[in-house]
């Protein structure tokens, strides 16, 4: 595959959502053995990048439950993980009758960093993400939580989650100019609305990781053929699967975008990372756009 970048690392173009194998709509989720199969597929396929979450988990007392996954199929993967990045995030909290809310304050920020450096059973965390704001703080002073983690030596990159440019602008100025490594908004057929702040990043040189970018757990990814007529008739085509276009045209937006669709089998991520090496003529790359009413 050809690389991009990702604040100091350079990933595979798809990288592995792994949400869905401890979260998602249909609340069914694949055993242990499965999932570690899944997510050893992926690396098999070439994917480089890994990304989950402290939240990710099938009830609020298991939180951990995909770090603790994800962290143990990449230690017991054949190959060689030296440059396997894994992305996780904190700042929701999750607590007892599925009660949810923000924090990101510096106290529980660092607490939520030892609780995944444990379950994900590594030393520093590769890219540490802030994962929704906390409307009750000021979003430069998270920033600064965040700036302190990573002096502390516990991350080594930093980036932010559903952000607005704003936001963008916010964490770029307390981070100082290149230290924010990316920026992971939804973005999908379904959801072109961070369409804008895929473009700033652009212009700013920092990575664009949209979330569920096939339209998400509850249906969309499988049905984005359906739904949206452009992307079943170039598979037609191309001779490849819908999401497999929809991807690719992703990837064709933008040379800072890293696409993460979410797996909770083999066959799914297999069949996403071909859309690594899948090249869409322009004109078809323009189509999609405009079906979408996205500036060609």
């Amino acid at each position: 595959m050809n690389l991009r970048q990702l604040g100091p690392f350079r990933v595979s173009p798809i990288g592995l959502g792994a949400m869905p194998m401890s979260m998602n709509d249909d609340r069914a989720y694949p055993g242990e053995d499965d999932a570690i199969a899944t997510i050893h597929a992926a690396l098999d396929a070439g994917v480089t990048l890994i990304d989950t979450a402290d939240i990710y988990a099938p009830s609020w007392d298991t939180m951990g439950h995909n770090e603790v996954l994800v962290g143990k199929a990449v230690r017991t993967w054949g190959g060689d993980t030296s440059d396997v990045v894994i992305a996780t995030k904190g700042g929701i909290t999750r607590g007892p009758g599925e009660s949810w809310g923000r924090d990101g304050s510096l106290a529980y920020l660092q607490g939520a960093v030892e609780k995944s450096l444990r379950n994900l059973g590594v030393e520093a965390i590769d890219l540490y993400q802030y994962h929704r704001p906390d409307r009750w703080m000021v979003y430069g002073e998270v920033m600064e939580n965040l700036k302190t983690l990573q002096t502390q030596g516990k991350v080594r990159a930093l980036g932010i989650s559903n952000a607005s440019v704003e936001e963008i602008e916010i964490a770029e100025q307390v981070l100082g100019e290149g230290n924010l490594a990316s920026v992971q908004n939804e973005f999908s057929p379904r959801h072109p609305g961070s369409y804008g702040e895929l473009r700033h990043c652009e212009r700013r040189g920092i990575a664009f990781l949209p979330w569920s970018p096939l339209g998400g757990t509850g249906g969309g990814a499988r049905a984005v053929g359906e739904r949206f007529a452009v992307f079943a008739e170039l598979a037609a085509t191309y001779e490849v699967s819908p999401q497999r276009v929809v991807l690719a045209w992703e990837l064709a937006l933008s040379d800072r975008l890293i696409a993460i669709p979410g797996a909770r089998r083999a066959a799914s991520i297999q069949d996403s990372a071909q859309a690594a090496t899948l090249v869409l003529d322009p004109e078809d790359v323009d189509r999609c756009s405009t079906a979408l009413g996205l500036d060609a």
